[in-house]
């Protein structure tokens, strides 16, 4: 939990600043269109590295362990975002932007695998799974408002002179933060497999079904590619359309986070059965088209929160569930189905990031991305009709989880 709570606080610090980064690095007088391209696309670097090291990652961890990909991982971030927080070129952010996916591709997937392998019962998978959702959660929950408050009061108390912008402050303060997140993993993850119980009963089940876990991948992409486009959207519409301030930002993507936390602490409760997760997700993905479709609309402050809340809960109730499905599918190879989820998942937010920047000044689309984006997760929807039966047949009875 706290390996992937860094990573997220990685990912969440800087987001907000990229405009502002950006805009001081390219110098006065640059045009809107140009920051958003930068914004978008180097967001989009930083998932397209999580997309191709991941199933590596994952491949690696099931047949060498778990806690040495995830140390390699953690201490890899840390150095990155360390090195790279003091340098003030473009060049460098977009270098340091794909390192640090790289290195955090080693700790997400892993860190779910490590549940998949370590759990004995379908609800203790579930619930462990959440936790570890939440803490990614809880991280870009926190990272927004810490990026903010850590620069102030760096500025404040160490009376530094730190542009308009400046990421180096909370960089480094991350990295720190990774490395003794890192000391905690050599005594608190095992540093053999665990036994799985579930490698025939499984195995035999994606065999019967062979494609519903390439299905649950095709949804993860989709649902990553709204939030991709929710994120740079949130970031660029809030400067450059409703003149909101870095605070406000701020607070959009920790309500944002919030939501998502509190959404799946309820649906992954003890009272909550696992295999009835799977009937959520096609209204989920209902009430995402809906969000982002209405994103366009919301004209200020007050109204980007409420279509924040409903985009929000529906991405933090899918996440988890398809996370748990494809575990739940998975057998023994943890690792590397839980590496080709991080990558769907990560491809998904590069396409989304960078249709968030390219297209969101196109004056003769207004809202282009995420009308597009909602087409495709009425698209989603549709596909995910019928899904239930397929986790879960009928003639399994009694509403048990094939494996």
């Amino acid at each position: 939990m706290l390996a992937v709570f860094t990573v997220s606080v990685g990912f969440g610090v800087v987001l907000p600043l990229l405009p502002y980064l950006i805009e001081r690095l390219l110098g006065a007088g640059v045009e809107a269109a140009q920051v958003s391209r930068h914004t978008g696309l180097l967001t989009a670097v930083y998932t397209l590295a999580l997309f191709l090291f991941a199933p590596a990652w994952g491949r690696l961890s099931d047949r060498h362990g778990r806690r040495g990909v995830l140390l390699v991982g953690l201490l890899g971030f840390g150095v990155t975002m360390l090195v790279f927080s003091f340098i003030e070129s473009l060049t460098a952010v977009y270098a340091e932007r794909f390192l640090s996916g790289m290195f955090a591709a080693a700790v997400t997937p892993v860190a779910a695998a490590v549940i998949g392998n370590f759990t004995t019962t379908e609800q203790g998978r579930a619930r462990r799974l959440a936790f570890v959702s939440m803490a990614g959660i809880a991280g870009f929950l926190l990272g927004p408002m810490l990026g903010v408050f850590v620069t102030r009061f760096a500025a404040g108390f160490f009376t530094l002179a730190l542009p308009a912008g400046s990421v180096a402050v909370p960089l480094a303060a991350t990295a720190l933060l990774a490395f003794l997140v890192s000391l905690a993993v050599v005594f608190a993850v095992p540093g053999r497999q665990g036994s799985d119980r579930s490698k025939k009963a499984s195995t035999a089940s994606v065999d019967r079904t062979a494609w519903v876990v390439p299905k649950l991948l095709i949804l993860t992409f989709i649902v990553s590619a709204g939030v991709g486009v929710f994120e740079v959207g949130l970031a660029l519409r809030g400067k450059q359309e409703l003149g909101l301030t870095t605070y406000q930002i701020a607070l959009m993507f920790t309500e944002c986070s919030l939501v998502m936390f509190v959404i799946q602490a309820i649906v992954f409760s003890p009272w909550f059965k696992p295999d009835r997760t799977r009937w959520l997700i096609a209204p989920a993905l209902s009430v995402l088209t809906a969000g982002l479709f209405l994103v366009p609309w919301a004209s200020d402050f007050t109204s980007m929160l409420v279509v924040i809340g409903a985009v929000a809960a529906s991405a933090g109730i899918l996440s988890p569930i398809l996370t748990y499905w494809i575990s739940a599918k998975a057998g023994s190879a943890q690792g590397w189905e839980l590496g080709k989820q991080t990558a769907a998942a990560s491809l998904g937010g590069t396409v989304g990031s960078a249709a968030g920047g390219l297209l969101f000044n196109i004056a003769a689309l207004p809202g282009a991305p995420f009308v597009l984006t909602a087409g495709l997760a009425a698209l989603g929807f549709l596909l995910s009709l019928g899904l239930p039966h397929l986790l879960v047949p009928r003639n399994l009875g009694n509403g048990l989880l094939a494996p």
